[in-house]
């Protein structure tokens, strides 16, 4: 993979920038802000997305007045049954590898390669790079390097069963379905299998697929794969509506898998092609991997640095759950929050590109666990299901209240919170600048490894959404941007409950205390001491508070900077502006 011509990538933005209009989608409700206006409301703009969604239309997508995109794609599925289902097999079938780069229990991939084979024609797979999606989920770098260096493995291990991968990269992203359209005519492919995701603007181009697919003759199937159990599966018996809380949603999850063991069923990689394949398709065998786009380019020493980190992967996927469950899993609860040390399993970055599945990982947890249920034995196996869990839960309200992927909050009353934009402190908090320094540690080791602990990615967003009144849109983008795990659902989730304005939340008036936070998950200041130079010589309690508790020479003698804001101050300004906020009409 090529590099820039000065060896850097291009440092993603860290507010909107107005120069830049992104595309407006008519089917979106448009904005009656101009875009200074928006920003200054608090609205954190991506390209190809309108400004945020209105209170009216909002609630419209509440009260299940709007189809929701999750819905259409189902009714879609629904009208073209038949014709699929009558769709002879021709002369091949394709597989479209997305966020599942694996062959090991990947659903679409196995129906796609049991097609194939029931027919005796080649299984052809795709994936297709497209800068204009990068730009729109606010992929980080290192995230597009991983994607490309996964499927560097996934090539060879297909390839090992004559079966080609076909990778394209397509500047437009409106033009995907046509190009992927165009390849299964060239092949003489019937059908087509891809996993559904979960995203607004995907479900849309899967519908647009499957519909356009159908008036050629083409069996275009979405099938889920994603979340062990599928969205729309799981409600309140008492009211029928989705879950807007975790905790019952988490029980009936449960019960459903207890219920339909076969959700935990994995699938085997796909058979060997037919021989004729490797010579039939030799141009696709050849072919390289394309280069990352110009903006996802890492240096040659962030390259170095990352691969070393996170080899990528199915294979390095399945060695690290393996390690983890049989070593460390059952000293998850007791270790899970303490960020200095081994304590988690590190496996997000392997979730959010699809080398790893839920449904193997779970499923291997709880076959360790020496029964076939989820909710008994090892206190740390159960509370690692749970916590991977969190994962279908933010899909599930990903799909069912799509406005959240439209710049809106979910618990549409905090619209109204009026945001500081303070561009001093905003910098300090990404750089790590902001004097609190558990704050800093946990900035700067995104800044080193693409990666941030769990907890500390909590206590860094209540500061700056609560401590700093910050939008907590900022936040959300600046850490899809430069996040190697970058999950959309699970971001704006945990985005969310920090700021208090998401499902299932904090309350607004629960405001972290960094110091409290530092001494409790950090007592002895490891991990501040790992990732602050400037603070590894300062003994004791004062690593916690160097400013409060150092003499002033010796605190000016650090070189580490003062905080930004006084924690007192700072929670009851949050407190009051969102009193104010919470009191403000949201019509």
């Amino acid at each position: 993979m090529k590099k820039s011509s000065n060896g850097k990538r291009k440092a993603p933005p860290l507010a909107y920038d107005s120069s830049k209009k992104p595309a407006i989608d008519t089917d979106r409700a448009p904005s009656h802000k101009t875009d200074k206006e928006a920003h200054e409301d608090g609205i954190v703009l991506r390209q190809f997305y309108p400004p945020e969604m209105a209170n009216a239309r909002a609630m419209q997508y509440v009260k299940g007045e709007i189809r929701r995109p999750v819905e259409k794609l189902r009714d879609t599925i629904n009208d073209t049954q038949d014709d699929r289902a009558k769709t002879k097999a021709k002369a091949a079938v394709i597989h479209w590898f997305k966020c599942d780069l694996r062959a090991y229990d990947n659903t679409a991939l196995h129906l796609a390669a049991e097609r194939a084979r029931e027919s005796d024609i080649p299984l052809i797979c795709i994936y297709i790079v497209s800068p204009q999606d990068f730009q729109a989920h606010l992929t980080s770098p290192a995230r597009v390097d991983f994607i490309l260096r996964s499927l560097e493995i996934l090539k060879k291990d297909l390839a090992a069963l004559d079966i080609p991968l076909y990778i394209k990269t397509v500047a437009k992203r409106k033009e995907i379905p046509d190009q992927i359209l165009e390849l299964a005519e060239e092949w003489g492919a019937s059908h087509i299998y891809a996993n559904i995701e979960y995203e607004v603007d995907e479900l849309r181009r899967e519908a647009l697929l499957t519909r356009k697919a159908a008036e050629k003759g083409i069996a275009f199937n979405a099938v889920p794969d994603t979340c062990v159990v599928e969205p729309g599966k799981l409600s309140a018996k008492t009211s029928g509506n989705q879950y807007a809380a975790y905790s019952p949603w988490y029980r009936a999850w449960m019960a459903y898998i207890h219920e339909h063991p076969e959700a935990l069923e994995l699938y085997a990689p796909p058979a060997k092609n037919p021989r004729s394949a490797r010579e039939k398709f030799r141009y696709i065998f050849e072919l390289e991997i394309p280069d990352a786009p110009d903006d996802k380019l890492l240096s040659d020493e962030e390259g170095r640095r990352l691969r070393s980190l996170w080899p990528a992967g199915e294979h390095e996927a399945r060695k690290m759950l393996g390690g983890f469950i049989e070593k460390r899993i059952g000293e998850y609860e007791t270790r899970r929050n303490i960020p200095s040390v081994n304590g988690t399993s590190m496996l997000s970055v392997h979730f959010a590109a699809g080398t790893l599945s839920a449904r193997t990982a779970i499923k291997r947890a709880r076959d360790m666990n020496g029964g076939c249920r989820l909710d008994t034995g090892s206190e740390g196996i159960r509370v690692w299901i749970s916590e991977v869990a969190w994962r279908d839960f933010y899909k599930h309200v990903l799909a069912h209240w799509p406005y959240t992927c439209m710049n809106k909050p979910f618990k549409i009353e905090y619209t109204n919170i009026k945001w500081e934009y303070n561009d001093e402190h905003f910098a300090a908090w990404c750089e790590g600048r902001t004097g609190y320094p558990i704050i800093d540690a946990a900035m700067r080791q995104l800044a080193n490894t693409a990666y941030m602990h769990n907890r500390c990615r909590m206590i860094v967003a209540s500061f700056l959404a609560k401590d700093l009144l910050l939008d907590w849109r900022l936040g959300e983008r600046f850490f899809m941007e430069h996040l190697i795990d970058g999950d959309f659902a699970s971001n704006n989730g945990g985005w969310g409950f920090s700021s208090s304005s998401g499902v299932d939340p904090q309350p607004y008036f629960r405001i972290f205390n960094p110091l409290l936070q530092s001494e409790k998950f950090d007592p002895e200041g490891e991990y501040i001491r790992k990732w602050i130079p400037e603070l590894r010589e300062v003994k004791g309690m004062a690593i916690h508070d160097p400013c409060g508790r150092l003499e002033r020479e010796v605190f000016e003698a650090l070189g580490y900077p003062k905080p930004v804001v006084e924690h007192k101050f700072a929670r009851d300004r949050a407190l009051a502006r969102y009193k104010e906020g919470l009191g403000r009409s949201t019509a």
